[in-house]
């Protein structure tokens, strides 16, 4: 009975081990990576090492600037989240601060569409013109004007 109950605790070990081992080295890239992203579009666009290296270089161009967008969106939700909480406890909202506060959020949003314009047409204009409809295809929805002001 002892050699059977160690027999299949071994088992499970072994098999358990199996699986974590195998699971760690198959992990995937994180997907948030550029190096990720690069090869995903690589494989599904048919791009050229050449292509990937210039949407590289042009990724890394913008990203200084995507990142102080994307750092003044979460400043703008902050400000949102405590005029929520002000207008819940409190029950009263300063109009005009609130005015002020959507018409940034409109230059922000207008910024950030722009920049991804950019960055969009930029990238298009390294690809061949199937790769660029392709590309585009795959892009569209998100480009869409209407889904800018995503910022809660």
């Amino acid at each position: 009975m002892k050699r059977m109950l160690l027999i299949l605790l071994l088992g499970l070990i072994a098999g358990g081990g199996a699986h974590v081992g195998w699971l760690t080295l198959r992990r995937p890239e994180p997907v948030d990576s550029l190096a990720a992203q690069l090869a995903w579009m690589k494989t599904n666009l048919g791009l050229s090492d050449a292509q990937v290296a210039r949407l590289r270089v042009l990724h890394e161009e913008s990203a200084p600037r995507l990142l102080a967008l994307a750092s003044q969106v979460a400043s703008m939700r902050e400000e949102h989240a405590a005029f929520e909480r002000q207008r819940t406890t409190s029950g009263r909202i300063d109009f005009l601060e609130f005015a002020r506060f959507v018409a940034q959020r409109q230059v922000l949003d207008r910024a950030c569409l722009d920049s991804t314009h950019t960055l969009v047409a930029a990238s298009a204009s390294v690809m061949t013109p199937e790769q660029r409809e392709h590309y585009l295809s795959l892009l569209g929805p998100a480009l869409e004007p209407a889904r800018a002001n995503a910022i809660p």
